[in-house]
């Protein structure tokens, strides 16, 4: 089966973006994370995680110029976004993919846990690896895939790449926390400007 075909087949399993995280909340409510790892670390993640989505929907800003040029968008399509409440990458982008859809209602923003559906994310692996938030763009008009995203901005990968190149190919803790402060210092905008040129570039009347 051709990966548009198994997206396309999963988007009656989706959720909203607010029942995603009353999801998250659910289950740290029952001292869990979403997914199938259960331990202390990833409870962790999915209550940092939960924290830093609050705080990113209100935080996030998008200039005028930014707004119009969304709003101006006339392909109709659906982001169909693979995620988990412990990751700490998809706690960044969703509230901004969020921000960005409300202002466009051609673009249909909807949610799936990576875990529950393996099949998916194994259609649309990064470098060969589960890596989420994982964003697809579905134009079901045409039957196609526009295209994907993910897991983090042009910019945010290069400074991972850069720091594994630092520390022996490993993502260290230090690594995670240089990384979770270059996304505090950039609020946000890599991203955006990365959804906006796939979105200009994949648009037609």
């Amino acid at each position: 089966m051709d990966s548009y075909t198994i997206a396309k087949n999963h988007l009656d399993k989706t959720i909203s973006y607010d029942d995603y995280k009353a999801h998250v909340e659910t289950r740290l409510a029952k001292g869990e994370a979403t997914g199938n790892t259960q331990n202390e670390m990833f409870l962790e993640y999915s209550k940092l995680g939960l924290q830093r989505m609050k705080r990113w929907e209100k935080t996030v800003k998008l200039s005028d110029a930014q707004k119009e040029a969304i709003k101006a968008i006339s392909k109709q399509q659906t982001w169909l976004v693979i995620a988990e409440g412990w990751c700490g990458d998809a706690a960044t982008a969703l509230p901004i993919m969020e921000k960005i859809s409300t202002l466009n209602s051609n673009i249909s923003f909807q949610v799936i846990l990576r875990d529950t559906y393996p099949d998916l994310i194994n259609a649309f692996l990064t470098n060969g690896g589960q890596s989420i938030p994982k964003l697809i763009a579905i134009d079901s008009s045409e039957d196609k895939i526009l295209y994907t995203w993910g897991p983090r901005s042009i910019a945010a990968t290069k400074l991972v790449e850069e720091e594994k190149a630092k520390n022996d190919g490993e993502f260290t803790a230090e690594s995670k926390t240089t990384l979770q402060q270059w996304y505090n210092k950039d609020k946000g905008q890599n991203i955006i400007a990365d959804l906006m040129t796939l979105l200009q570039k994949n648009d037609s009347a």
